[in-house]
């Protein structure tokens, strides 16, 4: 099991046995290390173990492209209400933030990524973030299994074909089952809302995420100026 080791603003992603070379020396990883444990290098600087969180998957995932933003996956999940023993289908794995996110959350995830390269290091981020007994990650398009899918307590989509799904929504979904579809633009939101509208889903809304760090000195209180506050929008729609 890999665990994160902290120092003041170092943060290393470790598994047991494992040996790190850095500035602060080498530090041999206990075999039965465990979190809230304190090693030491061998010049006796101290970093502590810490068990991965939902939060961490972000940071210490293998990347094969742009992960979906915390601040998206919050509203994912606050806006579907995913809880244990749910069943999702989601396609655009890509990193697998999302995915592994929802299987966190106690839901089983049937995830579809077209490239079976990214498909199997999504596998690899199941593995590590502690789900890859709820997460089964399938490599190919969606669309091409349409006919053969079951019903989904919630419908997550991250792709461009994602009008072509949500017209299939209504046999998709049990009744009451959530859709939740993030875009990139605007205009690929406005395809998703008419498709959603087509199919008679109910309860549609389309959410801009944005997001403004705080910043704090001397002379005041006020946003930040850096970084880039929109990530995307994000529709939702409900089987009714």
């Amino acid at each position: 099991m890999s665990l994160l080791f902290v120092r003041e603003d170092r943060e290393y992603l470790l598994e047991p046995g494992e040996t790190l070379e850095s500035d602060l020396g080498v530090l041999e990883v206990p075999e039965d290390v465990a979190p809230g444990d304190v090693v030491q290098t061998h010049l006796g600087e101290t970093f502590r173990a810490r068990k991965l969180r939902g939060p961490d998957l972000f940071n210490h995932f293998e990347r094969t492209g742009a992960p979906m933003m915390p601040r998206d996956v919050g509203l994912v999940i606050g806006h579907t209400g995913v809880a244990e023993g749910d069943t999702i289908l989601d396609a655009g794995t890509g990193t697998g933030v999302l995915s592994a996110s929802l299987a966190r959350c106690g839901a089983t995830v049937t995830t579809y990524e077209q490239d079976p390269e990214f498909a199997d290091v999504a596998r690899e981020n199941m593995d590590l973030a502690g789900v890859a007994d709820r997460v089964e990650v399938r490599a190919g398009d969606v669309t091409d299994d349409l006919n053969e899918l079951d019903r989904y307590d919630v419908l997550t989509l991250d792709t461009a074909d994602a009008p072509t799904v949500v017209e299939r929504a209504p046999n998709l979904l049990v009744d009451g089952g959530f859709l939740a579809v993030y875009s990139p633009f605007v205009e690929h939101t406005r395809e998703v809302v008419d498709a959603a509208r087509g199919a008679e889903l109910g309860g549609i809304e389309t959410l801009e995420t944005i997001q403004r760090e705080m910043d704090f000195d001397e002379r005041g209180s006020r946003p930040s100026t850096a970084g880039v506050g929109h990530t995307g929008y994000l529709t939702f729609a409900r089987r009714v």
